[in-house]
């Protein structure tokens, strides 16, 4: 195991070494938010950097009898629960930008899995976290922790455990919740007849990352909305959870409608017929009347669930009292296949179904 990092500055000279370079090095990539200036850097070993940035950086709940600091973690399970688990790896270059601002990195870790325990109807609790980082930059770790920490504390959530070594930057998460045995949301209970409904607007993400690459241009305010909702995902925590006992079956929206919709339709054997004309959408995304954008962009990390007819009287009180608008767009058919149906009932074909990690991507 790796045991010490290091990372040398040149006081004197106030330069980076040559091969320091990144934005965890302190060197600005383009179109970085992070400045040039030389960040002095300490050599720390792996646990003083476990114990500065990570070793307090939670309340730790009462179900944790023993955190960070030993060989495991000890954590109590209630009674009458099931345990949650979920894991997501995170890659530069591939999840998020390698250049984001590392506060807006904590969020979106931590918020893209907890989306998956949302998705379940869990309540959230604990949290460990793996990081590989190519050189040790004290300030992108503070920030990096103190987005961390925001999310954590307003879900709840203890950090009870995790590892650290160099490498290519890459983050691995894996989420505890609890939900009542026997009453956790999955894929496998959409019924012919059952009503689609998501939560929130779609395709605001992928229209946001096409500004960050230069492939669309809008002013403010909508541009830095756009982007907002890309880098700084809310996870719908308590819908999930009042969707129990009502849903028949439910699933985060990571990679885009079509392909997460269609993980329901496979799991329970049904189809699926939309009514493009119902997706709630932003004005800036309807108006680029693009279809791929809400349908396969991914990143939107709402819920898409499926319910039966007689339950929608209790569906709307509850969008109501959350505060959160949710959009019910289609239904479950007992014919294989997913139709895209326009205003004007011609069908609709996409070009992309979603993201899929091991496709080609040039």
């Amino acid at each position: 195991m790796l045991r010490r990092y290091a990372a040398e500055l040149s006081c004197s000279s106030g330069r980076w070494p040559d091969d320091a370079s990144g934005p965890l090095s302190g060197q600005r990539s383009a179109g970085s938010g992070w400045p040039h200036s030389p960040y002095i850097l300490m050599a720390l070993s792996e646990f003083d950097l476990i114990r500065r940035y990570f070793s307090d950086l939670t309340p730790l709940r009462d179900d944790v009898a023993l955190g960070i600091g030993d060989d495991c973690a000890l954590l109590d399970v209630p009674e009458g629960m099931e345990l949650a688990v979920s894991i997501d790896t995170l890659v530069a270059g591939v999840h998020f930008l390698a250049d984001v601002e590392p506060e807006t990195l904590g969020h979106k870790a931590l918020a893209v899995n907890l989306s998956d325990l949302a998705a379940m109807g869990a309540e959230p609790a604990w949290v460990t976290l793996a990081l590989a980082l190519p050189e040790v930059n004290e300030v992108w770790l503070e920030a990096f922790s103190r987005g961390f920490a925001a999310l954590a504390s307003r879900a709840g959530v203890s950090l009870v455990g995790g590892d650290t070594t160099r490498g290519p930057l890459t983050l691995t998460l894996q989420v505890h919740g609890f939900v009542p045995r026997g009453s956790a949301l999955r894929r496998d209970g959409a019924q012919p007849g059952d009503r689609i409904c998501v939560s929130g607007r779609l395709g605001d993400a992928a229209l946001g990352l096409r500004l960050l690459q230069g492939e669309a241009n809008l002013s403010e305010p909508e541009r830095s909305q756009l982007i907002d909702r890309l880098q700084r995902p809310q996870p719908r925590l308590a819908l999930g959870q009042a969707l129990r006992g009502l849903a028949s079956a439910a699933i985060d929206i990571s990679d885009g409608l079509l392909a997460d919709l269609g993980h329901i339709l496979q799991a329970s054997g049904v189809g699926a017929r939309l009514q493009l004309a119902r997706l709630p959408l932003s004005d800036a995304v309807r108006r680029t009347a693009d279809w791929d954008l809400p349908l396969a962009g991914g990143d939107d990390y709402e819920l898409c669930f499926t319910l039966p007819p007689a339950e929608l009287s209790r569906l709307w009180p509850l969008s109501e009292q959350l505060g959160l608008a949710v959009s019910e767009i289609g239904e479950i058919t007992a014919a294989p296949g997913l139709v895209c149906e326009q205003a004007d009932a011609t069908i609709w074909r996409p070009s992309a179904k979603g993201y899929d990690h091991f496709a080609s991507h040039e």
